[in-house]
């Protein structure tokens, strides 16, 4: 057998991820929040790139004046994508066959500078966004409050050395759990004695109950505090908290061999009481959903709009395209070069993201119209691959640009996931409706249901059936209502 290397020509076709693409498709899957922190990487590390909200320049371009240019009508039907279009969709964003070396450069900063990089659109009404006092909020942690009190409490050093110990390893409900009261004795040099009576000094600073280990021992000092902690209370609070959690009164009361007033009346003192005493001062800032696109209605039409706000107005540096001019340092030149291409990637997938999301919530429209007319109830099954076939682009595109995105209209914010749902069947010919329909059905029946009757999930069934003929397995209202974190019916029933 003989071996011999020899040379082949061979042409084939492939698929090349090339840098613009794989920016276009990290920055389409993330939420807002992660583009405007990515935005905020690349003017650190690019110099070229610069912030439009910070900088003054002559060179800013006036609004458009008419205002339909920069919001999307889809009140006409959307035409199907040329062959073209369609392979420039799946592309994301235009690819360079220019050569780096053939780029027009200086051209190019000259048209970019004085033109904004991203599309302007349509900000909501001032009016819409809430008030200076209403962000303000409490910054006093729980740690903070109980230290205070520590403070004033004039303990002895041992036990107030375990105080402060114990405060700061309370979790975010107040709970002491970790580590065990013999750990916080020998940290802090002391007896086992001097670090319990810490524990209860602290459990009875306000909120009283923070510093328990267990629930029936953070509801055990509340009673203590607010003087109910009699006998029945206490035994109740320790060895039957599981029947009181499923509000089994008929059995709580057989046990105890009491009547059942006296159960009912007792259940109404334990819901004074609070299971998580530390939640009141949480120091998790709350997180607020800025919209990604708005649908608005204006007269007997809807039009679409992007919502630009909060992300920085990127620019190139003017400073930059004056160094581009000078031909005399080509290390400067190459520099400025590179670090130009990767601008305009940032800059051209920013502006593609924006794009394909309007045509996404465009498409989502054109579908869900009835939604935005009557509400939840009139949500029609939709999947991913309809609005993909519609627009033209891949069913992953589509993917992508839904992922944590949010659009807010007459009906309120919602996800774009949320119009992505699958059919339930209606008897008697009627057309398929959408799961979130059905949830939203089922949510109501609930919200009308007698608080000391509810219903089961058979008959939400057959409720479902009989007002809206919609055929629906059992386990299917059970998965549905622990979707939308409603309780079974033993435990919504309330007894007084």
């Amino acid at each position: 057998m003989s071996m011999k290397v020899e040379l082949n020509i061979r042409q084939q076709l492939s698929m090349v991820m090339t840098p613009q693409l794989q920016m276009a498709i990290k920055l389409l899957q993330m939420a807002r929040a992660e583009v405007i922190e990515q935005i905020q990487e690349e003017l650190k590390e690019n110099p070229l790139l610069e912030n439009g909200d910070d900088t003054e320049t002559e060179h800013q371009r006036d609004e458009p004046a008419d205002p339909i240019e920069t919001i999307g009508e889809t009140e006409e039907p959307i035409t199907p994508p040329t062959a073209k279009e369609q392979i420039d969709a799946e592309k994301e964003v235009p690819v360079d066959t220019q050569p780096a070396s053939d780029v027009d450069w200086t051209t190019y900063l000259e048209n970019s500078a004085t033109a904004p990089s991203l599309p302007a659109t349509e900000r909501p009404d001032s009016d819409d966004l809430p008030s200076a006092a209403q962000t303000l909020r409490n910054n006093e942690t729980l740690e903070t409050h109980l230290l205070e009190q520590l403070r004033m409490a004039r303990l002895c050093k041992e036990e107030e050395a375990c105080a402060v110990f114990i405060i700061g390893n309370l979790d975010a409900d107040g709970y002491f759990k970790d580590p065990p009261i013999r750990e916080v004795a020998e940290e802090c040099e002391t007896s086992v004695e001097v670090a319990e009576a810490a524990l209860n000094r602290v459990q009875r600073f306000d909120p009283c109950g923070c510093g328990a280990r267990t629930l029936s021992e953070c509801l055990l000092v509340q009673a203590e505090v607010l003087g109910i902690d009699d006998d029945l209370m206490v035994q109740v609070l320790t060895e039957h908290l599981t029947d009181v959690e499923k509000r089994n009164w008929d059995r709580l009361a057989k046990k105890l061999k009491v009547d059942l007033e006296e159960i009912h009346l007792l259940a109404k003192e334990i819901q004074k009481l609070d299971p998580r005493p530390g939640r009141e001062y949480s120091s998790e800032p709350p997180q607020y959903i800025t919209p990604d696109v708005y649908i608005n209605k204006v007269g007997d039409k809807y039009f679409v709009t992007v919502n630009d706000d909060g992300l920085p107005k990127l620019r190139i540096s003017r400073y930059y395209l004056e160094r581009m001019k000078d031909k005399t340092n080509k290390a400067a030149r190459d520099y400025v070069q590179d670090r130009l291409r990767s601008a305009r990637w940032l800059l051209d997938s920013i502006e593609q993201r924006q794009r394909t999301i309007k045509r996404v919530a465009e498409s989502i429209l054109k579908f869900q119209r009835d939604y935005f007319e009557k509400g939840a109830g009139f949500l029609k099954p939709l999947i991913l691959r309809d609005v993909a076939n519609d627009i033209g682009m891949h069913e992953s595109t589509i993917s992508r640009a839904t992922a944590n995105k949010y659009l807010h209209s007459p009906q309120g914010l919602v996800e774009l996931k949320y119009f992505f749902n699958t059919g339930i069947n209606r008897e008697g010919g009627q057309e398929d409706i959408a799961s979130q329909a059905v949830k939203g059905f089922i949510k109501q029946v609930i919200g009308s249901e007698n608080p000391k009757k509810p219903f089961s999930d058979q008959k939400i069934v057959e409720i479902l059936k009989q007002k809206h003929g919609i055929e629906i397995a059992r386990r299917t209202v059970a998965k549905y209502r622990e979707q939308l974190g409603i309780l079974e019916s033993t435990k919504r029933k309330s007894s007084f």
